[in-house]
């Protein structure tokens, strides 16, 4: 998706009228749910016109130029590609580039490829150039032949920015981009010098066919997170981390970097919501770290989840056996107050009794940092779903400063799951807050919800995706009673009637099963009902899924949480989950919401919805008409 496409010289001739803008800001607004912001938008009208005349004056008129490119199955987007041809045309040739306005920038010392801007800490252009680049490499087919450049062009940067920035990167990845500022862009330089600091001077028009493959190439989805994970343990591939992951990324390693000074005492929080790339950092970092060539290296991957650590453990193997465990209230053995570094995934499940503890911190985290140098936590408190789990940044950050510790936190905004689509996050964070205001879906190329008009349907809605390779689950909030034995055969305890023009029905399935292991008759153990063979047959829960992803996502809404002209009521008695049943009405209801959105963000392509209560599946109904798919216009 792109917010324009067309030639240079078309762009360069229509941004003299204002609409333009205007028109783009329309296209953003239509696909993601609200307009632009107005510093989003002022910053359009101040970086395009410069960009325009400099690529005009630098012949490049005839390539095709996309404005606000978004990254394949993310929300991250490019400000400007170029595309065009090599001179012998056996390959087309995208150019990144990055714009900025500013004119004022301070390194940071104590992290090479970071900057100072306007008080925010922010990525070097060059390392971000380097991320789209890699990306655009890493995740488009390979029959496109596609070769990426890149550079950034900071048009009001005076020349002693520029040198400044260039030394600061004068080694390493981030050099082999170049920067581009006010004064190296004169507009009466010779065309073919501009269009070389521009990287395209071997460049022709591309042959439209050409063009239609890249807008119409389906983008390759990379291996999954656990299965990537095997490989860079081993050593054969990395994840690609982009912007802010590889700034947290970054700011994590200069912690570490200080523990091998002999500073130990670090607290790094990386706040993120659902598909964010909390787990893909966490594992990155524990593979770079157990990889390390300097003796003493001492990680451990961390999760109180179950589900996820022992999924975790199973793809990293033997060479990482006992670095990966599930945290419960013990702190792991063999750590060293000097040297270890523990990074704490799913923070939010950790058991910290938040609401009931007498103490000012968690215990859990003070004996955790007592017997470690560094402690990374990854946190989404939308996600904390019992009353005794859980944290928050703030009360992170108080931790270390009451302990001296050094603290910094990043922000994770972009979006990686559900076809990087940032509306359906959206979407559902406004469907299920406790002041909702729910909207109505306005559709999206990208993911594909709808309503599902009886329990029969979701399951054969999963079953249709698993007979295309693909992988599917049904999930459910914790509103059927789940007493099955060990030993198969599970019992069919989820059990929903429901009516159509036939008459009554009875929908009946089992709970995925208790056991660690799988059981006689194949059905998966607990932490691998998300992915292994045969999951599909039984229906999870929250435990089961947080910290998981599939392809396609069925959730049914039980009579826990229903929707009421007074907006969501809470019925704890509906439920049957014995942490959550002695609540109250209001402090059941935040809980409920925080599962369901876990469960409704599960699924990286599809999400089909469903509820047992007939108020709230009118709801849903009427915020999910059916409508056909957007289709991309040059605007």
């Amino acid at each position: 998706m792109h917010l324009y496409e067309g030639t240079v010289a078309r762009a360069a001739e229509g941004i003299a009228d204002p609409g333009f803008v205007d028109r783009c800001a329309e296209r953003f607004a239509a696909r993601h749910g609200c307009p632009p912001t107005v510093g989003e938008r002022r910053s359009w009208e101040r970086s395009w016109p410069r960009l325009l005349r400099a690529l005009s004056a630098a012949g490049l008129g005839g390539l095709q130029l996309m404005l606000e490119y978004e990254l394949p199955g993310t929300s991250q987007r490019i400000d400007a590609l170029l595309l065009g041809e090599s001179p012998a045309g056996d390959r087309l040739v995208a150019v990144v580039i990055e714009l900025k306005q500013w004119t004022h920038a301070e390194p940071r010392r104590e992290i090479p490829d970071e900057l100072i801007v306007a008080g925010r800490t922010v990525l070097h252009p060059g390392r971000q150039v380097g991320g789209y680049v890699n990306y655009l490499q890493d995740w488009l087919p390979a029959e496109l032949g596609l070769e990426v450049r890149g550079l950034a062009y900071l048009h009001d940067a005076p020349t002693a920015l520029i040198k400044k920035m260039r030394a600061q990167v004068s080694t390493g990845p981030s050099a082999g981009f170049p920067l581009l500022g006010e004064e190296s862009v004169p507009l009466d330089e010779a065309p073919e010098v501009l269009a070389a600091r521009f990287q395209s001077q071997d460049l022709r028009p591309a042959d439209p066919q050409r063009i239609n493959d890249f807008l119409e190439a389906r983008h390759r989805p990379s291996r999954d997170l656990l299965s990537k994970l095997a490989a860079v343990i081993s050593g054969d591939e990395t994840f690609r981390l982009v912007d802010e992951q590889d700034r947290a990324r970054r700011e994590i390693l200069h912690a570490i970097t200080s523990m091998k000074q002999g500073k130990r005492g670090h607290i790094v929080v990386v706040t993120g919501g659902p598909g964010t790339g909390k787990t893909a950092i966490a594992t990155r970092l524990f593979a770079d770290l157990c990889r390390a060539e300097e003796e003493g290296a001492n990680p451990r991957l961390l999760s109180p989840s179950g589900t996820l650590s022992q999924q975790l453990a199973r793809a990293a193997g033997d060479s990482a056996r006992g670095l990966i465990r599930t945290l419960t209230d013990t702190v792991p053995m063999g750590l060293d107050e000097n040297t270890s570094v523990v990074l704490l995934d799913e923070a939010h499940r950790a058991r910290t009794d938040l609401t009931t503890r007498t103490t000012e911190f968690p215990n859990l985290f003070i004996r955790l940092l007592r017997r470690c140098a560094v402690l990374v936590l990854f946190l989404d408190e939308g996600q904390i779903v019992r009353p005794r789990e859980g944290t928050t940044r703030r009360e992170l950050q108080q931790l270390a400063t009451r302990h001296e510790f050094t603290f910094a936190h990043i922000d994770l905004r972009a979006q990686f799951r559900c076809g990087g689509s940032q509306r359906y996050l959206d979407w559902v964070d406004a469907l299920l807050s406790p002041g909702a205001r729910p909207t109505v879906w306005p559709g999206s190329e990208d993911y594909d919800l709808a309503i599902a008009p009886n329990p029969l349907e979701l399951e054969l809605w999963v079953g249709d995706h698993l007979t295309k390779g693909r992988l599917a689950r049904i999930t459910a909030g914790f509103c059927w009673p789940w007493d099955s034995p060990a030993d198969p055969p599970l019992e069919r305890e989820v059990s929903i009637p429901w009516n159509d023009h036939d008459g009554q029905h009875m929908w009946e399935r089992s709970w995925n099963s208790r056991a660690d292991r799988a059981l006689a008759d194949g059905t998966p153990g607990r932490a691998f009902w998300a992915t292994d063979e045969g999951g599909h047959e039984q229906i999870g829960c929250v435990y089961t899924a947080q910290g998981m992803e599939y392809d396609y996502s069925a959730v049914i809404f039980g009579e826990d949480l229903t929707w009421t002209a007074g907006g969501w009521q809470a019925r704890p008695e509906k439920s049957h989950d014995p942490a959550l049943q002695a609540l109250s009405p209001e402090q059941y209801l935040p809980y409920a919401l925080n599962a369901y959105r876990v469960l409704a963000t599960r699924g990286t392509r599809g999400t089909r919805l469903y509820s047992t209560d007939p108020d709230t599946q009118r709801l849903l109904q009427s915020l999910i008409p059916n409508r056909p798919t957007q289709s991309d216009g040059h605007f």
